[in-house]
């Protein structure tokens, strides 16, 4: 158990550093883009600006859950805190559906009343955004991104900020040598839906997290039929598998035992727990062994 918290808190370092330099990255950046959006007269690279504010937010929120999941377990809080990354994920992942809508209103605004733009400087504001953006994906990317719903939100939203670089370096293009300014709006709203759909995503996978569903990699009917191939056992019941936050799953069961085992009960726990660690890789577990199964007694006939 020590051995897994160990490389949970050392994950955790990591991605509290990768978070550090990222937020420092789109901070910095974060300036002068809004300064360069009010100078060229493109709305494009102010709402980019903001995105980008809300990315710095959206770190930092991040950053603040690691820190708080990191704090000790008590008598209160018996998982600890680790349930803050995925409100931060769930926090995150509504933040970026509110960006989209955003982006689409303001887009459609701009279709109605195309304004001008300056295309050069657009262009130029948007490709040094894009470097920093990439910047700010690397120093993530080197941490857990895969795994852990937290640190997906974050590059996520850095993710969907450098496809808005894109969207307006290519705008920038097209407003420089054709003159044609609705392909500011036009743009910015593919790259909406782009981000909405990983919105979506990312939403979908935290709900289903606080929900307490099975962990995606696990499969249910596998860990009942391997408990039922233990010498011995002849029925499982109470079967759960629950994420606690991204990389810590739990797992509980009763197993029911043939009473001519009664005398091998603590060798059917060690297989049984062998299995949880080293096949499905879950530390916190807790198995109940019963010599007949108890469940007829909680609701006795009449």
């Amino acid at each position: 158990m020590a051995h897994h918290h160990g490389h949970h808190h050392a994950t955790g370092q990591a991605n509290k550093k990768n978070l550090v330099i990222a937020m420092i990255i789109i901070g910095s950046w974060m300036f002068i883009q809004f300064l360069g959006g009010l100078w060229t007269g493109s709305l494009a690279l102010l709402a980019d600006a903001v995105h980008m504010f809300n990315d710095f937010s959206n770190l930092f929120i991040s950053l603040i859950a690691i820190i708080l999941a990191a704090k000790a377990a008590t008598h209160k809080r018996t998982f600890g805190n680790h349930r803050y990354e995925v409100l931060s994920s769930l926090f995150n992942s509504v933040a970026l559906l509110v960006i989209a809508a955003f982006v689409i209103r303001e887009a459609i605004g701009r279709l109605m009343s195309p304004q001008e733009v300056m295309g050069g400087a657009m262009m130029l504001i948007a490709f040094i955004g894009l470097l920093a953006n990439i910047g700010a994906m690397f120093a993530l990317m080197r941490g857990d991104v895969k795994d852990n719903l937290n640190m997906r939100g974050a590059y996520l939203h850095v993710l969907s900020d450098t496809l808005g670089s894109v969207a307006a370096i290519i705008a920038g293009i097209i407003i420089y040598f054709t003159g044609w300014y609705m392909a500011d709006p036009i743009l910015s709203i593919i790259i909406a839906l782009m981000i909405a759909s990983s919105g979506f995503r990312l939403l979908k996978d935290t709900v289903h997290v606080l929900l307490e569903g099975t962990p995606a990699s696990i499969n249910v009917e596998e860990v009942e039929n391997a408990f039922m191939e233990i010498e011995g056992v002849i029925n499982v019941h109470d079967l759960h598998i629950w994420t606690i936050t991204s990389g810590i799953n739990s797992l509980t069961a009763h197993l029911v035992i043939d009473p001519s085992y009664s005398e091998e009960h603590h060798e059917i726990l060690l297989q049984a727990n062998h299995y949880i660690r080293d096949k499905l890789h879950i530390e916190h577990s807790t198995i109940q062994i019963e010599k007949e199964d108890l469940r007829e007694y909680e609701h006795p006939s009449i």
